[in-house]
């Protein structure tokens, strides 16, 4: 069975031509990981604190964000349109709670691609005592 003209000049030399492939993939990724960089800024933090409940420990008033990107679009995103809140007015009890900090921001803001946004750290925990109560 003779194989066509096309699929043997495919298949000549083969181990070169997938060395080369695996080359190029390798350079490709080296030079988009390689323009990836991180901003971080410090942006205020909205806390919703349960009505009923005050807060022992320290209430956080702001958090920082990490921008993970390419480093010509991060420095053009404008912090502020980034908004940060945590909220704790699920607790009913007194003692510890952990929230999660959520980011809202307009998806316009990341339409480049290749944008990530994370809050360090991602939640807070902080002791609550009832109002008035011993």
């Amino acid at each position: 069975m003779k194989l066509n003209k096309h699929l043997q000049n495919m298949l000549y030399h083969w181990p070169a031509k997938v060395i080369s492939l695996v080359f190029a993939i390798f350079i490709y990724l080296f030079i988009q990981y390689s323009t990836v960089g991180a901003r971080v800024v410090t942006i205020p933090l909205d806390v919703h604190l349960p009505s009923g409940y005050e807060a022992l420990s320290l209430v956080p008033e702001s958090v920082e964000i990490e921008i993970r990107g390419n480093e010509d679009v991060i420095y053009l995103i404008d912090p502020n349109s980034i908004k940060a809140s945590i909220n704790f007015s699920f607790v009913q009890e007194e003692g510890i709670a952990r929230a999660p900090v959520v980011l809202i921001y307009e998806e316009n803001v990341f339409e480049s691609g290749g944008v990530s946004v994370a809050p360090n750290p991602s939640e807070h925990r902080i002791l609550f005592k009832r109002q008035g109560g011993q």
